[in-house]
């Protein structure tokens, strides 16, 4: 019988590898999606701005930016510039 079995589409009722099949087609590709995106993301963090960030920075530089960033008030920053000096 032409066509590959009993019913007609190697045996699955016209669905190829069966739902199934298709099922653990699209989950095995989604997950190798979401590792690149995953790691992709995580090379991107650990760029300029990532955890090697500031490692040639004056000190004083360092305190512009986080005053700036608003990580720390006026009073702090006066205080902490005068300990830098």
């Amino acid at each position: 019988m032409p066509g590959g079995g009993m019913m007609g589409w190697g045996g699955y009722g016209g669905f190829g590898m069966g739902l199934v099949g298709w099922f653990f087609m699209f989950l095995f590709w989604g997950l190798i999606i979401i590792g690149i995106v995953l790691g992709v993301r995580w090379l991107w963090s650990q760029g300029p701005s990532g955890r090697f960030a500031g490692t040639g920075d004056n000190p004083l530089v360092i305190l512009k930016r986080r005053y700036a960033r608003g990580e720390i008030g006026k009073e702090e920053f006066d205080r902490m510039k005068q300990d830098l000096a």
